[in-house]
């Protein structure tokens, strides 16, 4: 009779929110506790390897760091070294080019490159939303979409949103930019123009949306892609001012703290792992990388004090960006426990690529990121991060946010490819104080989330047939037991990479010197500072031909049939 009861009022809460009086006192509905959780996604954009508290930063995380230390940690979760790919792979369980997303979102497909770089979301691919409905999951979403309008979070299965689903990043004060949808749906939260800040505004659409899946009587997902700590830095000055004098110390110094403590916390053990250099600046035009293109990021102490002032407030910003995220998912665990649904809530955390160089050690200003930075001096400091600001915070404290690893997000270097990742379930699986070394991609969130909601993959959307799902579920890693090898491959406007086992190999770009194949024993060899290809070139010959079979059947090489014909892109 309960169940029955639960139901009724299911059916009534849908019905409430389809004519528009969703906020009307419903009491909370746990029939479906027993063997499906919630599912809350957050996704960091642009956040480094090693920024949180919990994998050694020294930005305030404490609540990101609670979730991890009462779930567990992944040492070695790949993306797809770019936003809107990994977020193509997230959501779907494939890899970007199976979803249409093989390089970036676009009006219009890539020419000659097949249904792989359609620049949306293909249609015989499904989302995590929509695969979830049929198991009467609700679906909301709160942030960046970046997976193109036309294939936007209400067509693919979600059933509210808030946040923005054109381009890669906005102003964070803009209030008017971000809208509601479905468009006839009015906004629950209201903010004055002078209070709104983005990321505040996704943290508060994420609890609101969860106390709609908990009215519902359904279980519910609630997916919160940020654009924090995503160029433009912005913060408000004061949220900035406690990390200027932190930042002040510089990178190298940090680099070394940061290092130190990846030891202590049982992250960076062994003789595998080793500070790595300063990584090089990619290869430019000298206006855009600061007058470094293909050289070291400079010494800190090489620089003068009034680009040192400069910089430390710069990185003080993405600091503050990086705080507000972690405030959010504080409230969020904060309104489960009160609620009784942190039990038996999934919450996954993660980020979409490396950190984020663009364009050189110095940064840019400006939107067209050109190579205009400007040197903020004395009271124009305190400017950095305001409302119409463009900034970003340049190469150098790039690689302080990925420390120990080389380069940056859009190369296949681990730097650019590896993500935190945390995974917390009281009631699905315990802590472990360890960290899980078993190499993985974001592609497999999908089969986890599946095997959490003892449900399966869609076959079909609509008429169409559905790729079957490359990724592998993580419970049984998560819960001590091995992954089966298999390889994992890369590739992201020209870099490549193909991992199986111990072994990677790496074709980068924009590099000083030839540019090849390289080969690393990434068990040995962590950082990737020992490149043997020149002692294994039989290893490096098999691992090229396994890549290229890889990239053939995902749909990176691409052909016309034999018959002249070519492949309609769905």
């Amino acid at each position: 009779m309960k169940c029955l009861s639960s139901w009724l009022l299911a059916c009534f809460v849908a019905l409430a929110s389809h004519i528009g009086l969703s906020h009307l006192p419903v009491s909370h509905v746990r029939c479906h506790a027993a063997d499906r959780p919630n599912i809350v996604v957050v996704l960091a954009d642009d956040l480094g390897y090693s920024d949180l508290g919990c994998y050694g930063g020294e930005i305030s995380t404490p609540h990101i760091d609670a979730l991890a230390k009462g779930g567990v940690r992944f040492s070695q979760m790949y993306n797809s070294a770019r936003c809107c790919p990994t977020r193509a792979a997230l959501m779907t369980g494939l890899y970007p080019t199976q979803a249409g997303i093989g390089d970036f979102t676009s009006t219009k497909p890539v020419a000659n490159k097949g249904p792989g770089y359609l620049g949306r979301l293909r249609e015989d691919c499904a989302t995590m939303a929509e695969i979830l409905k049929p198991a009467s999951y609700r679906s909301f979403y709160v942030g960046k979409w970046h997976m193109h309008s036309q294939t936007g979070p209400i067509d693919r299965g979600f059933d509210e949103f808030y946040g923005y689903t054109n381009d890669h990043s906005h102003d964070q004060y803009d209030r008017d930019y971000y809208e509601r949808l479905p468009t006839n749906h009015s906004a629950e939260l209201e903010y004055t123009t002078d209070q709104y800040y983005a990321t505040d505004a996704f943290n508060d659409y994420a609890i609101e949306f969860i106390r709609q899946g908990q009215k519902s009587g359904s279980p519910w997902l609630v997916f919160l892609a940020h654009s924090s700590p995503h160029f433009p830095v912005q913060a408000p000055a004061d949220r900035v001012d406690k990390y200027e004098q932190l930042y002040l110390k510089g990178w190298d110094k940090l680099r070394e703290e940061r290092f130190a403590r990846m030891k202590t916390i049982g992250l960076a053990t062994g003789s595998a792992w080793k500070l790595s250099p300063r990584s090089i600046v990619p290869v430019d035009t000298p206006e855009i990388a600061n007058g470094f293109p293909g050289e070291e990021n400079p010494a800190w102490d090489s620089l003068p004090e009034d680009r040192r002032r400069d910089l430390a407030r710069r990185m003080a910003v993405y600091a503050a960006m990086v705080e507000a995220v972690d405030q959010g998912v504080g409230r969020i665990v904060e309104h489960l426990r009160s609620t009784e649904d942190l039990e038996n809530t999934l919450i996954l955390f993660t980020s979409d690529n490396g950190a984020c160089y663009e364009w050189g050690p110095f940064g840019f200003d400006g939107t067209s990121r050109k190579g205009e930075t400007t040197l903020f001096t004395k009271d124009r400091l305190r400017e950095i991060g305001g409302p119409g600001t463009h900034h970003s915070y340049g190469s150098a404290w790039a690689n302080l946010c990925n420390t120990p690893l080389r380069l940056y997000k859009h190369f296949t270097h681990e730097g650019g490819i590896n993500s935190p990742f945390i995974a917390h379930w009281p009631s699905g699986f315990g802590p472990r104080a360890d960290f899980v070394h078993d190499p993985v991609h974001v592609m497999d969130v999908v089969p986890t989330v599946l095997a959490a909601a003892n449900t399966s993959p869609l076959s079909k959307r609509g008429d169409v047939p559905v790729q079957p799902i490359e990724g592998t579920n993580l419970l049984p890693a998560i819960r001590g037991e091995k992954i089966l090898e298999r390889g994992i491959g890369f590739d992201h406007q020209g870099a490549h990479a193909w991992r199986k086992g111990d072994w990677k190999i790496v074709w980068s770009k924009r590099m000083p010197t030839e540019i090849r194949w390289e080969l690393y024993n990434i068990a040995e060899d962590r950082c990737e500072m020992n490149d043997l290809a020149s002692r294994y070139p039989d290893r490096v010959q098999e691992m090229t031909k396994e890549w290229t079979a890889w990239a053939r059947r995902v749909g990176v090489i691409w052909e016309p049939k034999k018959n002249g014909t070519t492949e309609s892109p769905r």
